[in-house]
């Protein structure tokens, strides 16, 4: 198993991101995990997909939800409500224990902000232990980098911001943005990183030291 679509608990945010994001993950059929995150499942359930494992303390699907989901064919896995770990982190365990490098995570931003933040770092955390685990929402996709060269896919006219995660970040180099770096630092607090533009149909970042979030739109956002 090389891909998991986790579905979290929040607002569907449905777009082109993620339209794309699901016609890569159905390109592989039978090679693609996909994981709920608790009431993530009716997420998942909204795109018609059927879900391999519900994990979390349920406390967000019905008894009749849960059912349902088992009579599908559907394993959950089941913890309790004082537990360290939100749903999504356990989430995103179960698909690197199962074998996922490719992770991508549907419905992690919503009308709780703190949530929202907190899955940000959760992307930090896969990205430090070598995982392409991204967020996608709409239009966006957002994941963490570090230390090395990093290549941006899309297309000229797309929207790329760069924002420092834990501190400054150092030796910041990019190409094919239309507002260069040249071995330059970005710090937390400014949004000097916000809201450049892509030249080409691909971009690439270089990093000395420090962790960036990378937030990709389609077209001018």
């Amino acid at each position: 198993m090389h891909k998991a679509l986790i579905f979290a608990n929040g607002d569907v945010n449905d777009g082109d991101m993620v339209r794309r994001t699901l016609e890569v993950a159905a390109a592989m059929p039978g090679q693609t995990l996909i994981i709920a995150a608790d009431g993530g499942a009716r997420a998942a359930q909204y795109f018609g997909l059927r879900v391999d494992t519900v994990i979390g303390d349920m406390d967000s699907l019905s008894e009749i939800e849960q059912v349902q989901l088992q009579a599908q064919g559907t394993d959950i896995i089941r913890h309790p409500p004082e537990k360290d770990e939100t749903d999504l982190e356990l989430a995103l365990a179960l698909a690197r224990d199962e074998g996922a490098t490719w992770i991508r995570v549907i419905g992690g931003v919503g009308d709780r902000l703190d949530q929202t933040i907190s899955n940000v770092y959760l992307l930090a955390q896969a990205a430090r232990a070598g995982f392409d685990a991204r967020m996608v929402a709409g239009k966006q996709e957002a994941w963490v980098i570090g230390s090395g060269d990093h290549p941006i896919v899309g297309a000229a006219g797309d929207t790329v911001s760069l924002i420092p995660l834990n501190g400054a970040v150092h030796g910041i180099i990019t190409e094919g943005l239309y507002y260069p770096l040249r071995d330059e630092a970005l710090y937390f607090g400014p949004a000097r990183g916000v809201s450049n533009v892509m030249t080409a149909p691909h971009a690439q970042i270089r990093i000395r030291d420090g962790a960036l979030l990378v937030v990709h739109t389609l077209g001018r956002a």
